[in-house]
């Protein structure tokens, strides 16, 4: 088990969108991996890493369509948040987590629907406790197994990982905004947010550590992904003046490198850059595509450490229609 000192831990470095038919208007392509990097889309065991006295994570390592995994665990039981794609991630998951948990009970919280945050409950015993935002629970119903066939179907290596998924698991329950869950000696805050990458945004505040796992409303170095028709650039800037409130110690994303609070802030002078510029332009009378296409090229070199540019697109769109100018 690796254990980060605070002091690297305070200096942690921390899909693309496509159209499609139906239900599925927006979808997330791979994040492509990095030079000679073959992708596995699992969960890399044993590399589990203590982030505070009850926060450990499983980083994604930027490896595609895989999720930082949070587990949480108190002397009653362990939540774990995002149990990455398909059977052996799930199993990879749970194994990682007995090794730290302490007590009996075991949770299971997503962060959205999407199949690499969700479909490793497959492996999960079927005492496990999942916990689901109303919201979150109506994407799974809607659009979750159109979603878990489009991955399939893009590549042999993804068909494999998600071979024997043919359900999502009925939840435990069903929570409207918020969930207060006492692990034993600490809690965690559960919000659904948004509508922002998805309808059923999902969060989890560890209060006594003040660590917060963020979805994909706050990665780090990672442009936002507005992924469904339901995507509001108004109500992820709310988000994240939410998560704000919080004042965490330590952020992690859905994807990419663990970091501190100042990711959000990074995050909102984005989005409200963008709002802006895509504001002044459409004043002008440009179209919504040529909005989205001169403003890609200008934020992509505003942020040139940042990956998936070509999320400015869609996050342009959205605001664009949002305009009242």
């Amino acid at each position: 088990m690796q254990t980060p000192s605070l002091k690297i831990l305070a200096c942690f470095a921390a899909s693309a969108i496509f159209a499609a038919a139906g239900s599925l208007a927006l979808a997330q392509s791979p994040t492509p991996p990095a030079p000679g990097q073959v992708p596995t889309h699992l969960v890399k065991e044993g590399t589990t890493i203590k982030v505070s006295e009850h926060v450990y994570v499983i980083p994604d390592e930027k490896q595609p369509q895989v999720p930082n995994v949070g587990i949480i665990v108190g002397t009653k039981g362990t939540l774990v948040f995002d149990p990455g794609m398909g059977r052996k991630s799930g199993e990879i998951v749970l194994r990682e987590a007995k090794k730290v948990s302490k007590g009996p009970e075991l949770y299971i919280v997503n962060s959205h629907f999407h199949p690499e945050h969700t479909t490793g409950e497959m492996s999960f015993p079927p005492d496990t406790r999942i916990l689901r935002a109303a919201a979150q629970q109506r994407d799974v119903e809607e659009i979750g197994m159109k979603w878990v066939q489009t991955f399939a179907s893009r590549t042999p290596a993804l068909a494999g990982v998600l071979e024997g998924f043919t359900a999502f698991r009925t939840p435990t329950e069903i929570f409207e905004k918020e969930r207060m869950l006492d692990l034993g000696g600490v809690r965690v805050r559960i919000m659904r947010l948004g509508p922002g990458h998805t309808q059923g945004d999902t969060i989890a505040f560890v209060e006594e550590d003040r660590v917060l796992f963020s979805g994909d409303l706050v990665m780090k170095n990672l442009f936002p992904a507005f992924a469904t028709p339901q995507s509001s650039g108004r109500a992820w800037l709310a988000s994240l003046d939410l998560l704000d409130k919080f004042q965490a110690r330590a952020v992690i994303g859905a994807h990419y490198p663990l970091s501190d609070a100042s990711v959000i802030g990074e995050y909102r002078d984005y989005l409200k850059a963008l709002q802006a510029r895509v504001v002044e332009l459409k004043k002008q009378g440009k179209s919504s595509d040529d909005v989205a296409v001169q403003v890609r090229g200008e934020f992509q070199k505003k942020y040139p450490d940042w990956a998936q540019p070509i999320r400015i697109h869609p996050a342009a769109t959205v605001f664009y229609k949002e305009s009242d100018g």
